[in-house]
């Protein structure tokens, strides 16, 4: 058993969200602390309380308080699992981050077989549920066509965003934030960022205790933050190159209803008023400058961003310089 001295590194941190788990707590803690030992690596568990209602509170606490390695970290109120996952990332020490869920579906001891193929030189394992114990029409499907989805939108093909079973470098996670339902997105963020991403089939464990908290109304959710991921990543730092392109496109259109109407006035013989185009080409152009001038105002909040906080707009993958220096 390898324990971290004071201040001593930490080779990995196993991130486990839990939300009322009381009957998976114990056998969950069981499992993990045998696969961590057989990794022969220093390791720390940070196990956070998303707002549990049931004892899984007082069931943490007794775990931290008889095994160093362990760190608890309590959530006022149950802020959903991203939060508690991005919770369990500031509180991380290890050179390897290792996210999970908490409720046995997730096998521990498929982290090992992750981590032997991080250190082939991948920088992201991604676990994927090739078998997986859900309802085929309620989970799997959506899932799939999800999957899809986001591996097109994205140009990370990956066949199981929603396991949460994922291995990281700490580098490509440097500076990532999640907010909504983008835990499951961190491999585009660390890909987009240059890091090296693969997948991994990894044992997925029919529910024994408890009751799964997603349903189908979280696929609404994951379109949406993908909308969002996309945007950032490709106009956050030109935000203009968006409203202005629709305002223009919008700009554009409106004139074309406009000659239309007029068209129509000079060579059919149809009234302005005997057609909506007029009022069209009119709500097009508003349109059309409305949206260049949140553009403008986008352009502004961008730089005021990056420059107060001194927010860097690039990532330097590395430097080489000669070991002779200037002459």
């Amino acid at each position: 058993m390898l324990v971290a001295p004071t201040n001593a590194p930490i080779g990995i941190t196993v991130i486990i969200p839990i939300y009322n788990e009381e009957d998976n707590i114990p056998t969950l803690y069981e499992r993990l602390h045998a696969a961590l030992d057989r990794s022969n690596r220093i390791w720390e568990a940070v196990l956070v309380n998303d707002g549990s209602t049931d004892h899984s509170a007082a069931l943490l606490d007794e775990y931290a308080a008889r095994e160093p390695r362990v760190v608890v970290v309590h959530l006022s109120r149950n802020y959903g699992q991203t939060a508690a996952f991005m919770a369990g990332m500031d509180h991380a020490r290890g050179d390897v981050i290792v996210l999970m869920d908490g409720d046995l579906q997730n096998d521990p001891e498929d982290i090992v077989r992750l981590l032997a193929k991080l250190d082939e030189g991948f920088d992201v394992v991604s676990g994927w549920r090739k078998d997986r114990k859900d309802n085929a029409i309620k989970r799997n499907l959506p899932s799939r066509i999800a999957n899809r989805l986001i591996s097109r939108v994205s140009g990370v093909h990956l066949h199981d965003y929603g396991c949460s079973l994922k291995v990281y470098k700490r580098d490509a996670l440097e500076g990532v934030k999640l907010y909504g339902e983008m835990h499951r997105f961190v491999p585009i963020y660390a890909a987009w960022n240059g890091a090296r991403v693969t997948e991994m089939v990894v044992t997925h464990h029919p529910r024994l205790h408890g009751q799964s908290k997603y349903g189908l109304e979280r696929v609404l959710k994951v379109l949406l933050d993908l909308i969002v991921v996309k945007f950032l990543f490709r106009y956050s730092s030109k935000p203009i190159y968006v409203f202005g392109g629709f305002g223009f496109l919008s700009i554009m259109l409106g004139i074309i209803a406009g000659c239309w109407a007029l068209g129509l006035k000079f060579f059919a013989s149809t009234s302005l008023i005997q057609t909506p185009l007029p009022l069209l080409s009119v709500f097009l152009g508003a349109l059309g400058i409305l949206s260049i001038l949140m553009g403008l105002l986008a352009e502004m909040l961008n730089r005021t961003y990056h420059e107060s906080q001194g927010k860097p707009v690039y990532r330097v993958s590395r430097i080489v310089r000669s070991e002779a220096g200037p002459t």
